[in-house]
């Protein structure tokens, strides 16, 4: 019996995580190739950076969110603070191929219209949206026509801007099969009151569409809790330190948590099985151990009448089965059994 419940040929389902390596690099190609190594190490599917053109994303008076000024020079303007964590288009080649012999995914979210040009015109082939580029109409269009596999994070959004962004994906000729849709909220870190999982099966069930999870909470519990709910990509930031200077650094996880994160991930997926309710092949062995059969109570003459006076149910299971219960009692004994010996007919 337990060779016919043998799983053979089971596809496994297979998170794809991502090491959210952002900006903690803080624009040293030294430290981004040290964060691919630690990424590596932990065992993600792929590190993702930052592309942008700092002239291209912000105006030079924007102020920095409330997160950012804590974490960075609080009188530095966003624009000043981002200029130092550029990636030059030499950096992300030397990355690109770094990660190319490392065997790991580079990937990087473009925030400007010439970075996405940058990334295509390198072989980039996932192309991740960041929330903040979700209601950018001439974004949305370039990436849509790319045709690319699409990774696109929904923070700060509703449901119907979600709806929005995807439409024009779709009508730019994006594959709905190549696109997923990441549950997120864009503050760093993101209180556990605000993190709403659940809408991340809001998003499956009214887009009939892949989804995930980029989170921002300090922790590795919620990435955990949205691959047991159906998460098919998982993204967090990381860094080396989280004592380092800079924007992202005290909201990511340092390498060990990573590694730990990614552990936990992966024993989810072997845990959420089939779907389907029989007894595993691991537990056939106790099944005759801990069910009961019914049993001599006492002393049973043959002839006997079973009754509960002389028969009862106990450990382990050898003869008949207790749910035969009702069609033993009132019949008589074909032999004389002793105390705790099995019922037979």
């Amino acid at each position: 019996m337990v060779k016919n419940l043998r799983r053979k040929n089971i596809k496994r389902k297979h998170v794809f995580i991502i090491a959210e390596a952002g900006v903690n690099h803080n624009g040293k190609i030294s430290i981004a190739k040290k964060m691919i190594d630690a990424a590596v190490e932990a065992k993600v599917d792929a590190i993702k950076f930052q592309s942008f053109n700092t002239e291209e994303l912000v105006c030079k008076s924007a102020p920095k969110a409330g997160y950012q000024k804590k974490t960075t020079f609080e009188n530095e303007t966003q624009f000043a603070m981002l200029k130092k964590l550029e990636l030059s288009v030499n950096a992300h080649k030397v990355l690109i191929k770094y990660c190319k012999r490392k065997k790991i995914k580079f990937l990087s979210s473009a925030f400007d219209l010439k970075s996405i040009d940058l990334l295509d015109n390198l072989g980039v082939k996932i192309f991740k949206i960041p929330s903040g580029e979700i209601n950018n109409l001439p974004y949305l269009r370039k990436v849509g026509r790319l045709h690319k596999t699409i990774i696109l994070s929904t923070g700060m959004s509703s449901l119907k801007e979600i709806k929005e962004a995807l439409k024009i994906l779709l009508k730019e000729g994006t594959l709905k099969k190549n696109i997923t849709i990441l549950h997120c909220n864009s503050e760093y870190p993101t209180p556990f009151f605000d993190v709403n999982l659940l809408a991340m099966l809001t998003l499956k069930n009214t887009f009939d569409i892949k989804v995930g999870y980029s989170d921002h909470t300090l922790g590795i519990e919620i990435p955990i809790a949205a691959v047991a709910l159906g998460a098919d990509v998982i993204e967090k930031h990381f860094t080396l330190s989280k004592k380092k200077k800079g924007p992202d650094h005290s909201s990511s996880l340092e390498p060990n948590e990573l590694k730990s994160m990614v552990k936990a991930i992966r024993n989810i997926e072997i845990s959420l099985g089939e779907s389907i309710k029989r007894p595993s092949p691991s537990e056939l062995k106790n099944r005759s151990l801990v069910r009961k059969s019914i049993i001599a109570k006492r002393y049973i003459k043959k002839g006997e009448v079973f009754d509960e006076s002389n028969i009862t149910t106990k450990r382990p299971d050898i003869g008949l089965n207790p749910m035969l219960w009702d069609r033993i009692m009132g019949k008589s004994a074909k032999k004389e059994f002793n105390k705790d010996e099995a019922i037979k007919l």
